[in-house]
């Protein structure tokens, strides 16, 4: 068990620690202790940007890829980043835990393919398109009004760019209309890092059966998301919650389009998976729920790491 993690928002609350206590150990829910303890092979780290802030989204963006990077090279024995399958092969026979850049909230890019290309050339390998808001690729899953609207004619020109490049297009937080027009214009296999079931728990969040079975055909993953108001209708996000999420995933989808995309330090508290280094909780739940030692393995890295094959 070798898990990767599609999303976390840590660099973020990195980006707000006045101590400076950084990545290795912290009372987050991500660190490099807590990875070790995990015997993760890879961990995505989401550059979370608020379009809604004063401040220029592709300012902030850089700032946070800038900490990423400090980051990396203070514990450059411990992680590295990886930008494709072969650097996390390479990452994990020298020891050395992978670290994937992605960035979520593409208006980071202020409407032009250049910065796209330039994010590119710094080592970002995964885009969530929108994130709450209405930016220059599309319209976010978050107001109903915009649901039944998609992708923009430069957000078919970014899918078509991504495809080229080699990057990961992330769906979660898109709005429905825009997953359909993504399922239609990349010739990729795409992902949707975070997001559950909209059939166990009824969020705009979540995907729908036949959303879940577009992104299996696309050869495309989703990542199960340890966010509460995702999973269920209690105050904790619940083990047997994830379990019901991914049981029905599996039915509607098949096993190969399940992964992990906690949320860890981007989601509310109250996980009964407190941190990255609890995750083998979910593992023995599966377990007892019947799943197979192969099927444990496809969810929490081999699914991951055939779509990062694939398109990286």
């Amino acid at each position: 068990m070798r898990p990767i993690d599609m999303h976390c928002d840590t660099v973020l609350r990195l980006m707000e620690d006045k101590e400076n206590i950084g990545l290795y150990k912290n009372d987050l829910s991500v660190d490099i202790e807590k990875l070790k303890r995990a015997n993760s092979l890879a961990q995505f780290f989401a550059i979370w940007v608020d379009i809604k802030s004063e401040r220029d989204p592709m300012e902030i963006c850089l700032e946070m890829i800038d900490k990423f990077y400090v980051e990396m090279d203070k514990n450059s024995q411990e992680i590295a980043i990886a930008t494709n399958y072969e650097d996390i092969i390479r990452n994990d026979r020298e020891g050395k835990i992978s670290a994937v850049l992605a960035t979520e909230e593409g208006a980071a890019i202020k409407g032009e393919l250049y910065n796209l290309r330039n994010f590119y050339r710094l080592g970002v390998r995964a885009i969530t398109l929108t994130w709450n808001e209405v930016n220059e690729i599309g319209y976010s899953n978050f107001y109903e009004e915009y649901r039944d609207r998609g992708l923009t004619d430069f957000g078919r020109e970014v899918v078509y760019e991504m495809n080229r490049l080699g990057m990961l297009i992330d769906v979660s937080h898109l709005s429905d209309q825009g997953f359909y027009d993504v399922s239609k214009e990349s010739t990729k296999p795409f992902i949707a890092s975070h997001s559950n079931s909209r059939t166990i728990k009824e969020h705009s969040r979540n995907l729908t059966d036949d959303m879940i079975k577009i992104l299996s055909n696309s050869g495309g993953v989703m990542g199960i998301c340890f966010e509460r108001d995702f999973l269920g209708d209690t105050e904790n996000a619940r083990v047997e919650d994830m379990v019901k999420h991914i049981k029905h995933i599996k039915k509607i989808g098949g096993i190969d389009v399940i992964a992990l995309g906690s949320d860890f330090d981007g989601s509310h508290p109250n996980c009964e998976i407190n941190n990255i280094g609890e995750i083998e909780k979910l593992a023995y739940a599966l377990k007892d729920n019947g799943f197979s030692d192969d099927e444990i393995d496809k969810i929490f890295f081999k699914n991951a790491l055939r779509v990062i094959k694939d398109v990286l």
